[in-house]
């Protein structure tokens, strides 16, 4: 027992000092940042909404733990661990989706939700990242092997799990989710013609989700100025970013989280700018653009193929949330309710987030590690 306990000891540290530490602090200033930013930005959301104070920071905080927990144990996975963890991660979530259309309580028109007890989890959020690695493994082994149909697996699975965020309605969720599948179409060698093709089926669901949901519909108008109306919100946002000034106006000090809606999910960047100012909110946008350029420049010298369409998928998954939380802000494209990974609230985006950075330093620090661990 005490070899076998000094093996996985010696194993996991041998893991762990093939980690990209960069990345790794990285990620955890992210995660405290967003920890700060919910505690500056929740506690008036709270009251307007008759919660308690600190009703979104307890359970913000609460979520902190399993995700650095899941982040940290699954990037000292060996990557064959890795790609069946991420197997019956996206096994279950597509199974949660079904039951949740089938039997699941729609919420202002969407299904999306599955409540266990008092907790509610978003499958389509560990969808995600279990996709990017799944369709790499497929993609990849349908270029490596003879005869495996990994490119009609992969385009199966992806109009599978596309039918399953149509239906809900998730169009945002839906649009992430073609991101990646597109990229890594693109990395595993695909004819530009099918690239151009997945293009142009993409360009083309765009106006029939305009005129096929209110929603979608009701945002791009305003957006584009057709309908005078509500944007509040967006409005609120501008003016809360001019003002702004270089340090900001001091922590607890904004008024901004008192009149947006969603000042600690969708506009908390609105928040980190009237609090801390433009200098420390320009910091945090470059933490998030060194982690998403640090993980490309890394994965291009990786040698595993698959690992180089993982770890690609993973970081547009990322850089995607990222541009459309930040453009939605800065009303730079259509308000979507996309949260800013790590930093705005919601425990499955926390969890979801954790997970596709541990499955990013699991698969780029694999070339460190002896083949024998794969």
């Amino acid at each position: 027992m005490h070899f076998h306990w000094q093996t996985i000891r010696k194993t996991l540290v041998t893991h762990y000092r093939g980690l990209d530490k960069s990345i790794l602090y990285s990620t955890f200033i992210l995660i405290m940042c967003g920890f700060f930013l919910t505690l500056a930005a929740s506690p008036a959301v709270a009251e307007r909404n008759h919660f308690s104070t600190f009703h979104f920071v307890i359970r913000q905080a609460f979520w902190m733990g399993p995700a650095l927990l899941t982040m940290i144990c699954v990037a000292l996975l060996p990557v064959k661990i890795i790609r069946r963890l991420a197997g019956i991660t996206l096994l279950g979530g597509i199974a949660c989706m079904v039951y949740i259309l089938l039997f699941g309580t729609s919420v202002k028109g969407a299904a999306r939700w599955l409540n266990i007890g008092p907790i509610g989890i978003q499958p389509s959020e560990f969808v995600k990242p279990a996709f990017a690695v799944v369709c790499a493994w497929l993609l990849a082994s349908g270029r490596l092997i003879r005869k495996f149909p990994g490119y009609k697996l992969a385009i199966g699975l992806y109009l599978i799990i596309a039918f399953l965020l149509y239906k809900q309605p998730d169009i945002g969720m839906l649009l992430t989710i073609s991101a990646i599948f597109i990229v890594q179409l693109f990395l595993s060698g695909i004819s530009w013609w099918w690239v151009s093709i997945s293009g142009l089926l993409g360009a083309c669901f765009l106006p029939f989700a305009y005129f096929s949901f209110e929603h979608i519909r009701y945002r791009i108008d305003h957006f584009l100025g057709i309908e005078a109306g509500k944007t509040y919100q967006v409005e609120k946002s501008l003016e809360t970013l001019h003002n702004a000034g270089w340090l900001g106006k001091g922590p607890g000090e904004g008024v901004a989280k008192y009149n947006l809606p969603d000042a600690h999910t969708d506009f908390i960047l609105a928040v980190s700018a009237e609090e801390f100012g433009f200098f420390l909110t320009a910091c945090l946008v470059f933490v998030f653009a060194f982690v998403i350029l640090k993980g490309f420049w890394m994965v291009r010298k990786e040698n595993n193929y698959f690992c180089q369409i993982a770890v690609a998928g993973l970081l547009t998954q990322i850089a995607f949330q990222v541009i459309v939380n930040m453009g939605s802000t800065l009303n730079l494209m259509p308000t979507k309710g996309m949260t800013l990974p790590f930093i705005s609230y919601g425990g499955s985006s926390l969890v979801s987030i954790g997970l596709a950075f541990g499955f990013i330093l699991g698969l780029i620090h694999s070339r460190t590690l002896s083949r024998g661990l794969e």
